[in-house]
């Protein structure tokens, strides 16, 4: 058998993600359970769709009824839900695809409302079950058709509950030529030019060559796109080729994965000309992120130190902890404050969380004390300054959280021991890319837990 991008690429991403051997001519493809936190691959010529559609509508309406009580007991109002998802995929020619995209975010994550409770009450609507997984359906879809100005054919579509999340793009591993680069402007350059609607209801896209695996949000230029790197182990990172691509697959479009991504890891922004832009989490961001997270949860562990490299995106991976402890309920809306050390830092944060709900800035020392003392439940950015006349124990809330920017300053003086006294029950995480290691400043004993190797 000669090897193509078909055979030995896109058949690989099948098989890997979904277990189904697309080589063996003499398998047989079976359906599976239609729910379940896994992909199953579904042939393009299964799907109940016109060319024109990028929905497949008859799982869309199913996930709605199966998903929403009000609309279980009067399944036309799925209907209703459908022609607002339609009317979105057809404002992309007028508003932009990022625009789009922004508006049907909204919808997957369960943030619009119709009024299908008593007496007109408006009530959320749920697409996706991002609680239980497993009551979603996760199909992986071929060579998948769709017609808008002219007709493309990606390689691969993955879908939630009927709903395009992903697109994919493989490219042949035998030409020295042809790299994941190729694949990718196929995906930018070509398929959002010319079948924008399958991209707005779109969580990321990926590119390979069964050499390296790169992804990237709608309309980020080719040189922004990024690798998804294992963080599991050396061993693991240092895999050769499809190996290595196996399981960087694995971990980044795993459904619990992909659906974290998409409920708390997106933010969107204006750049300077004006342009709103797309920003979907890098995997440090990710991890790091995932990390605070998990100690706020446990509960045990009071403070850690994540040491990154400059550039890295910490102000992003503050946002994105940010964004999903304030959702956890388990937290019972907890405070998030964001400390940073210089007036044009203070100014960087505050632009980076702009978008961000419940966002508060502290103007001078009596903003910050109102604040604690009210027991307000915010994200507040402030700078260490504003703590000099801060009382002890102002706030003895253990559902505080302080993320410290440029951790390895100003943090061991008074400043930092007027911050914990005013807060004696919060959590810190401090985050640098230079921490000092020094008898009488030492960023790894201020901030790192004696449980973490190395601090």
């Amino acid at each position: 058998m000669s090897f193509n991008e078909i055979n030995a690429v896109e058949n690989f991403v099948i098989m890997t993600m979904t277990g189904v051997n697309l080589n063996d001519t003499g398998s047989v493809h079976e359906d599976s359970a239609p729910y379940g936190a896994q992909w199953i691959y579904k042939p393009s010529s299964e799907l109940r769709r016109e060319i024109t559609e990028v929905m497949v509508e008859t799982e869309v309406k199913d996930a709605l009824i199966r998903l929403n009580p009000e609309i279980a007991a009067q399944p036309d109002r799925a209907d209703e839900v459908i022609y607002k998802l339609r009317s979105i995929l057809l404002s992309v020619n007028s508003t932009g695809l990022v625009r789009a995209n922004e508006e049907f975010a909204k919808w997957l994550r369960g943030e619009m409302s119709m009024p299908f409770g008593k007496n007109y009450a408006h009530v959320p609507v749920r697409l996706i079950d991002f609680d239980h997984i497993a009551n979603n359906s996760f199909w992986l879809v071929n060579q998948f058709s769709v017609r808008n100005r002219e007709t493309k054919r990606p390689d691969v579509v993955m879908f939630v509950n009927g709903l395009p999340l992903v697109v994919g793009e493989t490219k042949t591993p035998v030409r020295p030529a042809v790299s994941w680069l190729d694949a990718a402007s196929d995906i930018h350059d070509g398929y959002e030019n010319s079948v924008p609607e399958l991209f707005v209801p779109n969580v990321l896209s990926f590119a390979t060559e069964g050499k390296n695996l790169f992804y990237g949000a709608v309309r980020t230029p080719l040189e922004f796109w990024a690798a998804w790197r294992l963080n599991e182990g050396a061993e693991e990172a240092e895999l050769p080729g499809l190996e290595a691509v196996s399981a960087e697959l694995k971990q980044l479009l795993a459904p619990k994965t992909l659906l974290d991504i998409l409920y708390n890891f997106t933010t969107y922004t204006t750049n300077k000309s004006r342009q709103r832009t797309k920003v979907v989490c890098r995997y440090q961001q990710y991890e790091g992120a995932n990390k605070i997270v998990e100690r706020v949860l446990e509960n045990k562990i009071k403070k850690g130190l994540i040491w990154h490299f400059q550039g890295s995106g910490k102000s992003l991976l503050m946002l994105f902890a940010a964004q999903k402890m304030r959702r956890l309920p388990a937290l019972k809306n907890p405070t998030v404050m964001i400390v940073v050390d210089r007036i044009d830092l203070d100014s960087q944060t505050q632009n980076v969380f702009k978008e961000a709900p419940n966002v508060m800035s502290t103007e001078d020392i009596e903003t910050l004390n109102s604040y604690l003392e009210n027991d307000s439940r915010y994200i507040i950015i402030t700078t260490i300054f504003k703590f000099k006349d801060a009382k002890p124990n102002i706030n003895r809330r253990d559902n505080i959280i302080v993320m410290v920017d440029e951790a390895h300053r100003t943090q061991e003086g008074d400043l930092g021991q007027r911050m914990r006294a005013a807060l004696p029950n919060a959590f810190f995480f401090g985050l640098t890319g230079t921490p000092i290691n020094k008898s009488e400043h030492n960023t790894f004993w201020t901030f790192g837990a004696t449980e973490d190797k190395g601090g």
